[in-house]
């Protein structure tokens, strides 16, 4: 039988944009899985710019309702950008579906945000050792061997997109035209137009509009409840 892999946590990314949560975050990181150095982001933008340069983090510790993503798009596109290097999930979102979702669309563990050390430890422990974690009490709502629902479809298909592909994306839901995308990125329009026809097909859209709704049933609105 295979053995899980084996990853060393020493340095972790946090990706949340409130301070005092944060500096608890990090304390609880050093304390309860011996990781020692810690830098943090605010913003998705912030995050991918830091993972361009080196030294690359072991781990990176994300909040899923940050202030320039919508819904699920910013595991997607930090899982398009770092390769084997986990994502663990900390979120005050912990409904099932979400909880769900987030391991679908490619996280490593999934920890509520107000839970105690004991469960910062179990799941780094997890992490470590090259398995995935859920908090007690999850339970997957859907059958495995059942179809994939269109949120499921919608996460799979986005998971598809190259971080620059995300990113052109997230301006086209922005309502950005291609001229501004380009300027945006500093890149040629033509280039642009290549990157969007790629994401149509990758998403199996016919148009800038069915895109956005792919991207909109990934969203956390689909997730909740309508009464909220």
């Amino acid at each position: 039988m295979t053995q899980p892999d084996f990853h060393p946590l020493q340095s972790a990314l946090i990706v949340d944009d409130h301070p005092l949560f944060v500096d608890a975050l990090a304390m609880t990181l050093k304390a309860v899985a011996g990781i020692s150095h810690i830098e943090t982001a605010d913003r998705l933008e912030t995050a991918l710019a830091r993972l361009d340069l080196l030294p690359a983090f072991d781990v990176v510790v994300l909040d899923l309702n940050l202030p320039d993503v919508n819904g699920l798009d910013g595991l997607i596109r930090l899982r398009a950008s770092l390769g084997a290097v986990p994502v663990v999930v900390v979120s005050s979102l912990a409904d099932n579906r979400v909880i769900g979702a987030a391991l679908r669309a490619g996280a490593a563990g999934f920890i509520p945000k107000h839970s105690r050390r004991e469960v910062f430890r179990a799941a780094f422990d997890a992490i470590r050792d090259g398995r995935g974690y859920v908090p007690e009490g999850f339970t997957p709502q859907t059958d495995p061997t059942a179809p994939a629902s269109q949120r499921e479809e919608a996460i799979a298909r986005l998971s598809l997109l190259t971080r620059q592909q995300a990113k052109i994306l997230q301006l086209i839901c922005e309502g950005r035209l291609n001229k501004q995308i380009a300027y945006d990125l500093t890149i040629a329009e033509t280039t642009v137009k290549a990157h969007v026809t790629a994401i149509m097909r990758k998403l199996g859209v016919q148009s800038r509009t069915q895109a956005v709704l792919i991207v909109q049933e990934a969203s956390f609105a689909s997730l909740m409840p309508e009464n909220g």
